[in-house]
């Protein structure tokens, strides 16, 4: 491809995350590589080229809105970010792109003006919001989570996530998946966490397809640890996804117990069932309606849909979906999630809550709200819910006793919040 069809093509994938998100369809990683599955002669370099694009465009769209005078298009966006990144002369660009009919169309010379100027503002002098690249509605929830703390929390939101594994202690030991991950390096903080540096596609690594280790970010590890579930535990896991959490909690009971797996769409259960085999977890129990969720359980464990905040280093194009109309369902839908789960609490048993959101609305304010409802659930001190085999929390982990909240810029890892809920004997 040359340089002007790679432009085009991130201009036509900026379109169709667009389209995606009015819709709430499919993430900028899957329209990606499905664009690109249609389009076998695309090298390598392409497929670098135009991710890398593409992506530039999401992570920095409050900018580029903010600079842009008049309609921010995929088209303009993608121009203008070829000029800020590579310093490209507008009339350079133009000569690049004759004779290539998969390029962009020319650019005139009025809009090669407004560009040049668009290209020249102060970034200094834009609002948070755009210096940063969140929806402007969002600064004052924002604010109230980091304080002080805001721009540098927000600069680290905005950089690239590493890749976390949990190692599988159903199929083996740390040791055992350093072997075949020489690369790898252990995790300061948690005994089976490992971070690969190397590029790779681990989903095809012999550590990967033997069960050995599983790919999540550690603070979705940490979230699991604090269910503080154990060997001989009856879990429901009420969110259960794609089942990251319900795998992680299966290792903690060392197969012992039961776990009952259930969330309102069948095919993410569906994909769990292989990733279940392939870890040797075998004490999850598929519950395939509502009417059959088991009572009396020793944890309910909440991971419930949310805005996906804390997860914007890898998916920016979550900054453009969040509407505060979508917040307000999405606030409505966790209070129905944390009462639904409360009534399955046996006495004296918890429920933890957890969610990948940085906004306290979705936090301290949703268990606010529960605890007025239920007076017989209290908060229960994260620390003392830490698995005894990982020694304790660290200290690096301080935070409110009644719930915890990690960060990329304070604790290297996705945003979460958890708190974990005892119900009265």
């Amino acid at each position: 491809m040359r340089e002007g069809a790679r432009i085009q093509a991130a201009i036509d994938l900026v379109a169709a995350v667009d389209n995606s998100t009015r819709e709430g369809g499919a993430a900028a990683d899957s329209i990606l590589r499905d664009y690109f599955r249609q389009r076998r002669y695309a090298g390598s370099k392409d497929r670098r080229a135009v991710g890398d694009l593409l992506y530039a465009v999401l992570r920095r769209r409050g900018e580029l809105n903010w600079r842009l005078p008049g309609e921010a298009t995929p088209a303009r966006m993608a121009v203008l970010l070829q000029v800020i990144l590579d310093g490209a002369d507008l009339d350079g660009l133009n000569a690049r792109f004759e004779g290539d009919s998969h390029a962009p169309a020319p650019i005139t010379a009025e809009e090669a003006a407004a560009l040049h100027e668009a290209a020249g503002a102060d970034i200094s002098a834009a609002p948070v919001w755009a210096s940063h690249n969140f929806p402007a509605w969002m600064t004052a929830s924002l604010e109230r989570r980091f304080g002080g703390r805001l721009v540098e929390e927000l600069a680290a939101l905005e950089g690239r996530a590493p890749l976390d594994l949990r190692v599988n202690l159903l199929r083996g030991t740390v040791d055992d998946a350093l072997k075949l991950l020489p690369d790898a390096s252990r995790s300061t903080r948690l005994t089976t966490s490992l971070r690969l540096e190397t590029a790779m596609d681990i989903s095809r690594h012999i550590s990967y397809l033997g069960g050995f280790i599983e790919i999540q970010d550690e603070g979705s590890q940490i979230a699991s640890l604090l269910t503080g579930a154990a060997r001989g535990m009856q879990v429901l896991d009420l969110c259960a996804g794609g089942g990251g959490k319900t795998l992680a909690i299966a290792a903690l009971m060392g197969n012992s117990g039961q776990i009952y797996a259930y969330d309102t769409d069948r095919r993410r259960l569906d994909r769990l069932r292989p990733r279940a085999k392939r870890a040797d977890a075998r004490t999850i129990q598929y519950v395939e309606s509502q009417a059959k969720l088991p009572p009396g359980m020793d944890r309910v464990v909440l991971d419930v849909p949310c805005s996906g905040t804390g997860t914007w280093r890898r998916n920016p194009e979550l900054r453009w979906r969040l509407t505060p109309e979508r917040l307000t369902e999405l606030t409505r839908l966790q209070d129905t999630l944390l009462d639904r789960g409360a009534g399955l609490v046996k006495p004296g048993g918890q429920l933890v809550y957890m969610t990948c959101s940085l906004l306290p609305e979705e936090g301290e304010d949703r268990i606010a709200a529960f605890l007025e409802r239920h007076p017989d659930f209290a908060p229960a001190a994260y620390s003392a819910c830490w698995p005894a085999t990982e020694g304790g929390p660290p200290a690096s982990l301080s935070a409110s006793p009644d719930y915890l909240v990690l960060s990329p810029a304070t604790h290297d890892t996705d945003g979460f919040f958890v708190a974990v809920l005892q119900r009265s004997p």
